[in-house]
């Protein structure tokens, strides 16, 4: 099971690079080669994107991953998700940052 994390970032990549190799995927979402293969195939299990043979400069064989209808909606609908969960995350480390911020402050005027 992809995360909303793992599943917007790899969407996001394979939206605008189509032709990326999964190793420039791995390098650069930071992470194995196999986890990368792992998610691209359930990807492709759920019907979200479709990989197409080519050839590129080099005369090897490559793909191309290809974001599908569902993948399309997948993808803005994980968005709104991620987006959620970070304005959440956001808004919780502000609250954290106040209260340590005055938290400072006390401790400043005692020292005084």
């Amino acid at each position: 099971m992809l995360d909303d994390g793992l599943r917007y970032r790899l969407l996001n990549l394979l939206s605008n690079k189509p032709d990326i190799s999964q190793r420039a995927l791995a390098a650069s979402l930071g992470l194995s080669l196999g986890k990368i293969n792992y998610a691209l195939k359930a990807l492709m299990e759920k019907g979200l994107i479709k990989a197409e043979k080519f050839y590129n400069s080099k005369n090897k064989r490559a793909y191309s991953y290809i974001l599908t209808p569902k993948g399309m909606e997948e993808k803005a609908a994980v968005t709104i998700r991620y987006f959620k969960k970070k304005m959440s995350e956001y808004e919780e480390l502000q609250a954290e940052i106040s209260r340590l911020k005055k938290e400072v402050e006390e401790l400043e005027l005692k020292e005084e």
